[in-house]
């Protein structure tokens, strides 16, 4: 009777064994799936807020080069307007100016 008993305890112990192996197998199964899903929000997230900052940078680069065309312009507005007022001191502050640099470069 103890034998019976024992191939009995045998054969439950084997079907336990069979069981617990299925159910690592499938929380394996689970377990991977949902790092999968996690991996492709992460990298979903990470791509649009990649591309949030370079839009965000690119709208700050054009800003900044709008401001530096728009005071180059005015620079360039306000020299010919005050050429046009004096163009004779103007002609002699150029000719001076290369008057220094000639002097500057002949040493």
């Amino acid at each position: 009777m103890e034998t019976k008993s024992s191939q009995e305890e045998y054969r439950q112990l084997q079907q336990d064994l069979k069981q617990l192996r299925e159910d690592l197998a499938n929380l394996t199964r689970s377990v991977t799936e949902s790092q999968k899903s996690n991996i492709s929000n992460l990298r979903d997230e990470i791509r649009r807020e990649s591309r949030e900052a370079f839009d965000q940078v690119r709208k700050t680069g054009n800003d900044a080069i709008n401001r530096a065309r728009d005071t180059g312009e005015k620079a360039v507005n306000e020299i010919e307007h005050k050429i046009e007022e004096r163009p004779f001191l103007t002609i002699l502050l150029m000719f001076l100016a290369g008057v220094l640099v000639g002097k500057l470069l002949d040493r």
